[in-house]
């Protein structure tokens, strides 16, 4: 995908424009983000909001 040149170019900008001591503030975001995109990816979700089946639940309790 990039070759060493590349990734060498991307890393002295991104250090020119943020500055050495952000760059561990950086990565640590980028890690936790990806860590959680993987997470939210694989788990099955918190609320399930799929209908299942019945319109309002008004059919069993006809009087």
């Amino acid at each position: 995908m990039f070759g060493t040149t590349e990734l060498i170019i991307i890393l002295v900008i991104v250090v020119v424009l943020f500055g050495a001591s952000r760059l561990p503030e950086i990565g640590r975001g980028v890690g936790e983000a990806i860590k959680n995109f993987k997470k939210s990816t694989s788990e099955k979700p918190e609320i399930d909001v799929t209908p299942d089946g019945k319109s309002n639940g008004t059919e069993g309790n006809k009087q």
